[in-house]
């Protein structure tokens, strides 16, 4: 492992948008990043993301080695896991390209070395079938984007992992200074994935059915839930609604309407003109600024909430060993 020159070593495997938002949290947090990606002008488009992520970083504080010069490009697998204190995976949403990937890099680690796959879906289970070596040190490790900013990444062991394995994999994202949320068991989608997909399904049942545009469904998010879920969630904040007695009271109040037919709970069939719905709305809504733009932007804000989420939620600091 590289612990001799000081540093920690972080090896990513991909670097799509999620594996290059690992690079740059890493390289922020002052770890070493060995990447390997077989991608024609893979190293220039990672180098450029972490150019554009780094005054975002900068605000939301840098470590003491924090140094985009701390990227090395290798030209293999097996060169890039020598010396991994962790390896993190991020290869395309394919189930076999995934478990190919994952032998392969298991049985090229040292057998104590945790290896993250960035999935958004498939349980660690399958993902460590075909892993011989150390299959238990497979996980999944769920990230969200833009990761260099965004800390929650969702741990989730599968049939081969050891309570071990998961306190290990723990105390190194949070050396990312991320938030491990330590999933109970392996399930599709995980947790956030799963509640995210919901809100999905309804949305575009709604611009389907006519009710609402892009815009308007995403300023009932903006300008209502969303801002109290950006600090309360989804409990908490029900636990207010039911006034001073609290969640009973919420329940026994507007319990009885779950059980009214106000979601379609299954996503409509994405037809041409549903397609087209969505897009129009979404570019309408751009009115013409370029992505890059609206990353830089969506960076500013997050920067801006964090600091408030960590000013009014202090104690979240500590619901780590709770989880």
């Amino acid at each position: 492992m590289s612990q001799q020159n000081g540093n920690k070593q972080l090896s990513v495997i991909g670097t799509g948008v999620i594996g290059n938002g690992w690079i740059a949290r890493a390289l922020a947090q002052g770890w070493d990043v060995v990447a390997f990606d077989p991608a024609e002008g893979a190293e220039a488009r990672t180098r450029t993301f972490v150019k554009s992520a780094w005054p975002a970083l900068e605000k939301r504080g840098l470590a003491e080695r924090a140094d985009p010069a701390r990227l090395t490009f290798v030209d293999s697998l097996d060169a890039a896991v020598g010396g991994a204190d962790l390896i993190q995976e991020n290869v395309p949403e394919r189930l076999e390209l995934k478990r190919e990937i994952l032998a392969k890099l298991d049985a090229a680690a040292a057998p104590e070395v945790i290896i993250g796959s960035s999935t958004s879906g498939f349980k660690p289970s399958d993902l460590q079938r075909d892993c011989l070596q150390a299959p238990g040190r497979v996980i999944v490790a769920h990230p969200f984007n833009p990761v260099y900013l965004l800390p929650l990444v969702e741990l989730v062991g599968g049939e081969a992992t050891r309570d071990d394995h998961t306190g290990t994999a723990q105390r190194l994202y949070q050396s990312l200074a991320m938030r491990p949320l330590i999933v109970r068991r392996e399930i599709e989608g995980h947790i956030a994935d799963r509640l995210m997909e919901a809100l999905w399904r309804e949305a575009l049942h709604l611009v389907n059915d006519g009710v609402a545009t892009t815009e308007e469904i995403d300023a009932a998010v903006v300008y209502g839930c969303g801002l109290r879920w950006s600090l309360m969630g989804t409990f908490l904040t029900f636990h207010l609604a039911g006034g001073e007695p609290g969640m009973r009271h919420m329940l026994e109040q507007f319990g009885p309407a779950l059980k009214l037919p106000w979601t379609k709970l299954e996503a409509p069939e994405l037809t041409d003109e549903l397609i087209d719905k969505v897009v129009e709305g979404c570019e309408f809504q751009a009115a013409g600024r370029p992505v890059a733009e609206l990353d830089r932007r969506r960076d500013d804000f997050l920067v801006e909430m964090l600091d408030l989420v960590q000013k009014y939620w202090p104690e979240a600091e500590g619901l780590e060993g709770r989880i």
